[in-house]
């Protein structure tokens, strides 16, 4: 069966420039898996005097830390065009559970808000570096069917971009919420994607796939990585 990743690189990046992510998804569990990695619409961003960069919102400040404001109204028409990506491949047949969001930095905080505000229930999100973009009040308008998405949230110790600290209240927001969230803080690490986290990732979805029966596993082969 097939599923779909898309992947929400961060500010001043670009989708082709994360084609490399790739290379982690090798086992044949992936072997009917679509990538979407868009790239975000330039924008002037403040906190580099205006300069025109790729970006999915604007940034005020950094280092960003669990007390950062983010223009929610920016956030939230992100997460408009977001939810229109994860519609379209649904109705080409991918069912929900097979669906998964995934980010760095300002990719992963869209991914977490898109998520939290779609009206199903997905298959995972995958969080690298990120930060939680929304009011706490959003909780309000997060459905039931949201909140069973499970969430992997990996966080380097010494990230001075989207402080260790902003990962860790993100985490904890969710598990409020009372979602699956995995919080895999990775010391020394800063604010920059590791082979080590990658190869986690690819694991961590692999064992979703399998456990959501979305792939048949072939005989004699371990289900669990």
């Amino acid at each position: 069966m097939a599923s779909f990743i898309l992947w929400l690189h961060g500010s001043g990046d670009s989708g082709p420039a994360n084609e490399s992510i790739k290379e982690h998804f090798t086992d044949p569990v992936f072997k009917n898996t679509k990538w979407g990695l868009p790239t975000a619409p330039s924008r002037p961003i403040t906190i580099n005097r205006g300069a025109v960069m790729p970006a999915w919102f604007d940034v005020t400040d950094v280092p960003i830390t669990s007390q950062s404001v983010r223009h929610e109204d920016e956030v939230l028409k992100a997460v408009k065009d977001v939810h229109s990506m994860i519609d379209k491949q649904i109705a080409n047949g991918i069912s929900p559970t097979n669906v998964f969001v995934c980010g760095f930095s300002q990719g992963g905080a869209l991914a977490i808000a898109s998520i939290l505000l779609y009206p199903k229930t997905l298959g995972g999100g995958v969080i690298f570096s990120g930060s939680m973009p929304l009011n706490p009040s959003i909780k309000e308008q997060v459905s039931p069917e949201a909140t069973k998405t499970p969430i992997l949230w990996l966080h380097g110790t010494d990230d001075k971009i989207v402080l260790f600290e902003a990962g860790e209240s993100g985490s904890k927001f969710l598990k409020e919420l009372g979602m699956n969230c995995e919080f895999k803080a990775y010391p020394g690490f800063g604010h920059s994607l590791m082979d080590e986290e990658l190869e986690y990732f690819s694991s961590w979805l692999r064992s979703r796939l399998l456990s959501s029966g979305g792939v048949q596993q072939r005989r004699g082969c371990c289900s669990q990585m």
